[in-house]
Protein backbone atom coordinates (compact mmCIF):
# COMPACT_ATOMS: atom_id res chain seq x y z
CA UNK A 1 0.00 0.00 0.00
CA UNK A 2 1.59 3.51 -1.07
CA UNK A 3 0.08 6.42 1.30
CA UNK A 4 1.06 9.98 0.38
CA UNK A 5 0.97 12.82 3.07
CA UNK A 6 0.69 16.31 3.10
CA UNK A 7 3.07 17.64 5.38
CA UNK A 8 3.79 21.43 5.50
CA UNK A 9 7.55 22.30 5.44
CA UNK A 10 7.93 24.35 8.50
CA UNK A 11 7.11 21.23 10.10
CA UNK A 12 8.90 18.41 8.04
CA UNK A 13 12.29 19.46 9.69
CA UNK A 14 11.19 18.78 13.07
CA UNK A 15 9.43 15.09 12.08
CA UNK A 16 13.30 14.30 10.72
CA UNK A 17 16.06 14.49 12.86
CA UNK A 18 19.33 15.35 11.48
CA UNK A 19 17.86 15.60 7.79
CA UNK A 20 17.11 12.00 7.77
CA UNK A 21 15.17 10.52 5.11
CA UNK A 22 11.52 11.74 5.73
CA UNK A 23 9.35 9.32 4.43
CA UNK A 24 11.45 6.62 6.08
CA UNK A 25 11.54 8.36 9.66
CA UNK A 26 7.67 8.69 9.56
CA UNK A 27 7.10 5.12 9.02
CA UNK A 28 9.61 4.26 11.88
CA UNK A 29 7.57 6.41 14.35
CA UNK A 30 4.17 4.84 12.69
CA UNK A 31 5.67 1.42 13.00
CA UNK A 32 7.37 1.76 16.31
CA UNK A 33 4.12 3.63 17.78
CA UNK A 34 1.98 0.32 16.11
CA UNK A 35 4.75 -2.28 18.21
CA UNK A 36 4.18 -0.51 21.61
CA UNK A 37 0.56 -0.77 21.34
CA UNK A 38 0.74 -4.67 20.63
CA UNK A 39 -0.79 -4.22 17.14
CA UNK A 40 2.32 -5.78 15.24
CA UNK A 41 4.78 -7.98 16.61
CA UNK A 42 9.14 -7.66 16.36
CA UNK A 43 8.89 -9.79 13.01
CA UNK A 44 6.48 -7.75 11.78
CA UNK A 45 8.29 -4.71 12.75
CA UNK A 46 11.43 -6.42 11.53
CA UNK A 47 9.59 -6.93 7.79
CA UNK A 48 8.14 -3.44 8.00
CA UNK A 49 11.12 -1.27 8.48
CA UNK A 50 13.84 -4.18 6.10
CA UNK A 51 15.95 -4.49 9.60
CA UNK A 52 17.68 -7.45 10.70
CA UNK A 53 17.11 -8.79 14.18
CA UNK A 54 20.35 -7.22 15.61
CA UNK A 55 19.14 -3.85 13.72
CA UNK A 56 15.70 -4.11 15.30
CA UNK A 57 17.34 -4.22 18.61
CA UNK A 58 19.26 -1.85 18.54
CA UNK A 59 16.27 0.89 17.09
CA UNK A 60 13.83 -0.06 19.96
CA UNK A 61 16.88 0.07 21.94
CA UNK A 62 17.11 3.67 20.55
CA UNK A 63 13.67 4.41 21.35
CA UNK A 64 13.68 3.21 24.93
CA UNK A 65 11.18 0.43 23.79
CA UNK A 66 12.23 -3.00 24.52
CA UNK A 67 11.21 -6.28 23.00
CA UNK A 68 8.17 -7.85 24.48
CA UNK A 69 9.72 -11.54 24.80
CA UNK A 70 7.52 -13.91 27.29
CA UNK A 71 8.55 -16.84 28.92
CA UNK A 72 6.76 -19.04 26.05
CA UNK A 73 9.06 -17.86 23.55
CA UNK A 74 11.81 -18.26 25.55
CA UNK A 75 11.21 -21.78 26.44
CA UNK A 76 10.47 -21.93 22.58
CA UNK A 77 14.02 -20.84 21.60
CA UNK A 78 15.48 -23.16 23.74
CA UNK A 79 14.30 -25.86 22.87
CA UNK A 80 15.16 -25.02 19.60
CA UNK A 81 18.69 -24.69 20.34
CA UNK A 82 18.68 -27.57 22.05
CA UNK A 83 17.48 -29.49 18.45
CA UNK A 84 20.22 -27.54 16.78
CA UNK A 85 22.54 -28.65 19.38
CA UNK A 86 21.60 -32.58 19.17
CA UNK A 87 21.82 -32.51 15.76
CA UNK A 88 24.87 -30.89 15.36
CA UNK A 89 26.27 -33.63 17.91
CA UNK A 90 25.14 -36.24 16.37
Amino acid sequence: MEVTLTIPDELASNLSPNNRDLPQSILEMAALEAYREGHITTFQLRELLGFSRMEIDGFLKEHGVYLDYTIAELEHDRAALEELLSRHNR
